[in-house]
């Protein structure tokens, strides 16, 4: 009987802006500082990126009021611009993001192993709500 089944969980947006933009606003550390949070008690206030099979990239993401932070971050596995990154987080899980579209809006799929330490629609609500800053964050600027 196998106990450690891996769980893979999606999540997905549809942005008003091109695929270009998309990608850049998503990849860039300069961008990804204004995005990467789950909540607004909370920020993303460092982001190191170097986007190329075998780079490794790794954001800070803390409370505001200092009180839990944590670095998120993994080693890129593929990356085909403005199409595809595959990367493997610290931990060994895999993550796969997909940029479809055209130059007026583009739909990002995300697809991550779960971890066994929170429920699985606490990963997917968290992930989630990251997906929707960055939307908001894209489309707004």
């Amino acid at each position: 009987m196998e106990t450690n089944k891996k769980i893979d969980i999606v999540i997905e947006t549809t942005i008003n802006a091109p695929v270009e933009k998309a990608w850049e606003y998503f990849t860039k550390p300069e961008h990804i500082v204004n995005w990467n949070y789950a909540s607004d008690d909370w920020h993303s206030p460092t982001a190191e990126n170097d986007l190329r099979p075998g780079g490794k990239f790794s954001y800070r993401m803390e409370a505001k009021d200092e009180s839990f932070g944590f670095d998120f971050g993994g080693v890129y596995d593929t990356v085909e611009e403005r199409k595809k990154i595959e990367y493997t987080l610290g931990d060994g899980r895999k993550v796969k993001i997909v940029f479809s579209g055209n130059d007026k809006i583009t739909h990002v799929t995300e697809v991550f192993e779960a971890e066994n330490t929170n429920p699985v629609e606490m990963q997917k609500n968290g992930w989630q709500a990251i997906l929707n800053n960055y939307k908001k964050y894209t489309e707004s600027n």
